[in-house]
């Protein structure tokens, strides 16, 4: 049903069982897998003495070096073809044109994503990007929720 997948990573819990998910779908379809991460280069709106916001997204480019390495691994282990995607982005709007764009240059017949990304500051970027997917997709966009209670990733039934 599915040949071409692509799920938004950002490092986050929800974004780890967005992936799972979408590497699941991907094994079970036989379908190529792009995950897709963007570094977030994102302006300052507020004057913050000595803030440097290089640093963050240096630091988020070292997270999302990192998080493709740990991704790409998992998908050879399990027999997936594709690889994780780095890009750099710069607002809410700008992500999630970056997300569909991904999808649509990729050829995707289904997008994968969380709900709820980052917490605090990153959010704050990130917090709408689903939603303005969801609502700008011309292709199945499956959303997977935040895990209740623990945090931990419940066990599928099936």
């Amino acid at each position: 049903m599915f040949k071409r997948i692509v799920v938004a990573i950002d490092g986050s819990r929800t974004s780890r069982r967005a992936f799972e998910s979408g590497l699941e779908l991907a094994a079970t379809h036989g379908a190529v897998l792009q995950p897709y991460y963007v570094v977030e280069n994102a302006p300052v709106y507020y004057d913050v003495p000595g803030y440097d916001p290089s640093v963050l997204r240096d630091e988020l480019a070292d997270e999302g070096a990192k998080l493709a390495a740990e991704v790409n691994a998992e998908m050879k282990q399990r027999g997936v073809q594709g690889a994780v995607v780095i890009a750099e982005g710069s607002s809410v709007d700008d992500v999630a044109e970056m997300v569909l764009a991904a999808a649509a240059a990729f050829n995707a017949d289904l997008l994968v994503m969380g709900t709820h990304g980052r917490k605090g500051f990153q959010r704050l970027l990130l917090g709408s990007v689903a939603e303005r997917c969801l609502r700008q997709a011309t292709l199945p966009v499956l959303l997977i929720p935040a895990a209740s209670g623990t945090g931990s990733v419940p066990e599928s039934n099936g």
